[in-house]
């Protein structure tokens, strides 16, 4: 069975499944990039009219629509093809032994700052972005500085600019000694 859930954002939903999505963690794929698409699940759904972004996690998946899209259009379509696909393979969409989708693990830098900074955005940050069906990605840190990139319902979010400061930087700040402030790119 599938349920829907509103996210932050008016222009994403999260689609949770009692099935496992994905044993890779979360992926972000996005229309404008389809050429990269591997999956064929994932081709599928950003083939559908109005999608614009594909966010795969453990147990959802959420999808970015396009500002004039309506979702009345794009809702069933979505949970149809993740019924049928479940019905039809039993198994996760992002497999852990296929190429494409090999995990990612934390970078481990020689940079002790970067290590926290990884540390706190996988425990701390990254489980609560996901609730509203976004990720989080860590960029680079200079001179203070962090800058991630938000993915999946994070991406273009109104209220994203309010979470990266009140939420990601506040808690950086706080465990990370040297971190002045967080930036999207």
């Amino acid at each position: 069975m599938i349920q829907i859930e509103n996210t932050p954002n008016p222009n994403a939903l999260k689609f949770l499944s009692e099935n496992v999505v994905s044993e890779v963690g979360t992926k972000e794929f996005q229309k404008a990039k389809m050429s990269e698409v591997n999956n064929n699940f994932v081709k599928t759904i950003l083939n559908i009219d109005g999608v614009e972004l594909v966010l795969l996690s453990d147990n959802f998946l959420s999808v970015k629509k396009e500002e004039n899209a309506n979702w009345e259009n794009i809702k069933p379509s979505i949970i149809s093809h993740l019924n049928d696909y479940f019905q039809t393979y039993k198994k996760p969409i992002l497999i852990k032994d296929t190429i494409e989708n090999k995990k990612l693990e934390i970078k481990k830098s020689s940079n002790e700052i970067v290590n926290q900074i990884n540390e706190v955005l996988e425990t701390k940050i990254k489980p609560a972005v996901a609730r509203d069906g976004g990720d989080i990605e860590f960029v680079s840190f200079e001179k203070g500085v962090v800058k991630v990139k938000l993915k999946g319902s994070c991406s273009g979010c109104p209220s994203s600019m309010m979470t990266l400061k009140k939420g990601v930087q506040n808690l950086l700040k706080h465990y990370v000694q040297g971190v002045e402030s967080v930036e999207a790119i």
